[in-house]
């Protein structure tokens, strides 16, 4: 039914972390981002963004024509609204996983992916950059720390949310953070590890990688040297 346009990292691991918790059949469609895959027309169709991950959903709700859907945070919506799990309907619940979900969209996400590139990709070391978002990061895992510190979870029950957060936790060494710098994130994050949906959904192409060596030249052109007019 639903047909998944993927690569092996944070965000799209966020989506095979939620579909595998929803048990829902889906097929993977590998957009090597190294190689610039995300910029082919037929993909631009579905990700306008030119960013994975995507979906499209072949038997929607409506019973109507596919619908494709881009932006992790927007995919991990529709499918709990449409299987009516790890989304609260009430405005109180919706509310508070809504604002955790966005803070990771917003913050974390990015944030972790800047400490990424200048603490492992960049071709020259600049120590400003390295300590800027090294630090940020480190300010949002105390967030999350005190966010944890009086509930199981991010928004109280375990949600979307939480499966979100989880994979731009994974690399935390990458990112120059110790987890026992934050008691609270350390426990939820074994928590989470330990779920067999997310531990079935973050081993979704790990054989992929190693196709890609994103730290070649020409990967870093595709990745990181791209403007409106290229």
């Amino acid at each position: 039914m639903i047909d998944l346009y993927y690569w092996p990292t944070p965000n799209g691991r966020k989506i095979t972390i939620l579909l595998e918790e929803l048990e829902l059949p889906y097929t993977v469609k590998p957009v090597d981002i190294g190689k610039g895959a995300q910029f082919e027309p037929d993909f631009l169709k579905i990700a306008p963004n030119n960013r994975m991950p995507a979906i499209v959903d072949h038997a929607p709700a409506d019973g109507g024509e596919p619908i494709s859907v881009f932006e992790s945070g927007a995919i991990m919506t529709y499918l709990a609204d449409k299987h009516g799990r790890f989304l609260p309907a009430d405005a109180r619940g919706r509310a508070d996983v809504n604002q955790w979900l966005f803070w990771q969209m917003g913050g974390l996400g990015p944030m972790a992916g800047q400490a990424h590139h200048f603490r492992q990709y960049a071709p020259v070391q600049v120590e400003y950059g390295i300590e800027r978002y090294t630090n940020e990061v480190n300010r949002l895992y105390g967030v999350m720390d005190r966010q944890l510190a009086n509930r199981e979870w991010l928004a109280g029950d375990y949600s979307i949310a939480d499966m979100a957060a989880w994979p731009w936790i994974v690399p935390f060494e990458r990112q120059g953070q110790d987890l026992n710098d934050f008691p609270n994130l350390k426990r939820w994050f074994e928590a989470m590890g330990a779920r067999p949906a997310v531990q079935r959904g973050a081993e979704v192409g790990e054989d992929l990688r190693e196709q890609t060596n994103i730290t070649s030249e020409e990967s870093r052109k595709v990745l990181f040297g791209q403007t409106a007019r290229t």
